[in-house]
């Protein structure tokens, strides 16, 4: 069984910055890993992904801006966000799978991290 836990959300000002970390158990370290959020009153969206060659994918709004990563042992995966906008406030969720998708079809969720920029 697949468990995810995100940390390193919290509160920060426009145009600073936040690394999210995502913690995996299980034989994830050959899985995809992906970064979605979810704001108030909106669909959960697809941030970014990380396949299991490390080929990094994007969404448009965070290009430029954020950037995921992989830990050593490949068991963690990491957010750096940079730049933040007040559009960026959201709850951030980690997910693991096969491939990386662009859809919320993943089979591993985590519970979340919040994620607030003030502006």
């Amino acid at each position: 069984q697949v468990q995810l836990v995100e940390s390193g959300g919290g509160l920060v000002q426009a145009g600073g910055s936040l690394r999210l970390s995502c913690e995996g158990s299980g034989h994830i370290s050959t899985y995809a890993m992906g970064w979605f959020r979810q704001a108030p009153g909106k669909e959960r969206e697809f941030v970014a992904g990380i396949g299991s060659g490390d080929k990094a994918y994007y969404a448009d709004s965070v290009k430029g801006r954020f950037i995921i990563s992989r830990g050593g042992p490949r068991t963690t995966v990491y957010l750096q966000m940079n730049k933040l906008k007040p559009d960026d406030t959201a709850v951030y969720y980690c997910a693991a799978d096969i491939i990386v998708t662009m859809t919320t079809k993943w089979d591993f969720w985590g519970q979340g991290t919040q994620v607030t920029v003030s502006s």
